[in-house]
């Protein structure tokens, strides 16, 4: 299959969260499989500053027409990264404000109206059409409908999917974003894109794409509640019933995610020789100036600071762990209150605990093999990512059970699980783990379960190639039905 993926972020040319991993390693694994697999995401000024990326320009200026009254010229440039051709859509405006991690997101919705409409422009100025295109998240959740409204007669065989990393983003904006594209006001009704009074990218994608799955099994069943919903579970209950909803758990890159071979890391170590890992423990101690606690667990975390990821939860139970005794490093941006917090708990428990309050993606490889333990006390976690890398690393995973992490986390097994949004219930599970911790028999066993897990994106990629399939399928059954 020809597969066109197409996503706001991409590691490693930019990253905020797990969209970006899984944008750069599901192609791969795709390529992996025989697929003509290519990526589009928007040209930041931080990757067209970056020499490591040696851009060609393949297009140097063509019109992207939004509408009667407002055309953009745009710039279509590429490299290859792993033997997959990377395409970057260019423009005068929004993008090249984007110079670093913390900046790639941008209010508005505007630049993803142009962006989408740039991508199908671009690759019919390219004559390449593929046969799915794969969207992801809100930013790009008009582009199913640009390809049935507006580019039909290219587009109409083209199937398409949609993938939810994240259902509590939906991007919602006024009516008069179906203006800008000259897309007729009749598509702002309850069963196309409009959600409670605006227009939603999250709905339109969801609506128009062939098929639909977010990114676990576990998650694809609570977003149909009203609780993990979001105003929208009678669209996702809807979808089920009509077999366009489905789950798929995200694998991991094992190659950058590998502790054998891993350059960030003091000491590189396999679960054969685990020598190296006590020697990233004791370097990542003296990295954060963090004395060692005789008989104490390093709990690492490795996340967006806010209340999704249950923060709160370790704030109010932090008193209670540092007498088991544990230390603790957090590693992430978010939140200001939350991280003030932090920084209050940091001065109150120097010995116990360090935050670390910066985006630095080799410091967080160093957290994942330096810590004995890795908390994710997330209220929901779509998939969870972070978890998988500990595991990889031969940290025991301490989590919620939500989400991706329900279906990847068992207690007792390969981790330790509590079920509601609360410290004492978060506590408890730490005191798990610190009792196990305590037997290095049970503790060994932990870790040898979770480094031997299967994280890699085999059986993953083999649903979405199976989902692709199903796509097709779809469009060529509702052409025939419309002929």
């Amino acid at each position: 299959m020809k597969i066109l993926f197409v996503s706001a972020e991409v590691a490693p040319f930019a990253k905020v969260g797990g969209l970006a991993d899984v944008a750069g390693a599901l192609p791969k694994a795709l390529k992996e499989q025989g697929h003509d697999v290519r990526i589009v995401m928007p040209l930041y000024r931080m990757i067209e500053d970056d020499p490591r990326w040696d851009l060609a320009t393949t297009l140097d200026a063509f019109n992207v027409t939004m509408s009667a009254h407002w055309q953009k010229v745009a710039s279509f440039k590429e490299t290859e990264h792993e033997g997959i051709p990377v395409g970057f859509i260019g423009t005068d405006e929004w993008f090249p404000l984007s110079t670093g991690s913390d900046t790639v997101y941008q209010r508005g919705g505007m630049q993803y109206l142009f962006f989408s409409e740039a991508v199908l422009t671009a690759m019919e100025e390219l004559d390449w059409i593929p046969d799915v295109v794969h969207c992801n998240d809100w930013h790009t959740g008009f582009l199913p409908l640009l390809m049935r409204e507006k580019h039909g007669r290219t587009w109409d065989r083209v199937a398409s999917v949609f993938t939810i990393h994240n259902f509590a983003y939906q991007g919602d904006f006024g009516i008069e974003v179906l203006d800008a594209l000259d897309l007729p006001r009749s598509l702002y009704n309850p069963e196309q894109v409009e959600a409670w009074g605006r227009v939603n990218f999250l709905k339109a994608g969801c609506v128009f794409a062939d098929k639909v799955n977010t990114v676990s099994e576990t998650y694809a069943n609570e977003i149909q509640t009203p609780e993990f919903g979001h105003k929208l579970d009678g669209l996702m209950r809807h979808l089920h019933q009509l077999g366009r909803l489905r789950g798929i758990l995200n694998g991991i890159d094992t190659d950058v995610f590998n502790p054998q071979t891993d350059a960030n890391l003091s000491a590189n170590y396999t679960l054969r020789n685990l020598a190296g890992k006590a020697e990233c423990k004791q370097a990542l101690l003296k990295e954060v100036s963090l004395d060692p606690v005789e008989g104490a667990p390093l709990l690492g975390v490795v996340t967006r600071i806010s209340g999704q990821k249950g923060i709160h939860l370790i704030i109010e139970a932090a008193q209670a762990m540092f007498t088991l005794p544990v230390q603790l490093i957090i590693q992430g941006l978010g939140e200001p209150d939350m991280c003030e917090s932090l920084r209050a708990l940091e001065q109150q428990h120097p010995q116990h605990f360090r935050y670390i309050q910066r985006f630095d993606a080799p410091l967080a490889q160093r957290v994942y093999a330096g810590s004995d333990a890795f908390l994710m006390p997330s209220v929901f976690e779509p998939c969870g990512l972070g978890q998988m890398i500990a595991m990889r690393y031969g940290s025991v995973p301490i989590v919620r059970r939500t989400g991706g992490l329900a279906d990847t986390i068992f207690e007792g097994q390969n981790g330790f699980v509590f079920d509601r949004i609360a410290a004492m219930d978060l506590l408890a599970a730490i005191v798990r783990a610190h009792e196990s911790y305590a037997e290095s028999t049970r503790w060994q066993a932990l870790v040898t379960a979770g480094m031997s897990q299967d994280l890699t994106w085999t059986q993953s990629a083999a649903a979405y190639e199976q989902m692709y399939r199903d796509a097709i399928k779809t469009r060529r059954l509702f052409l025939a039905k419309a002929s």
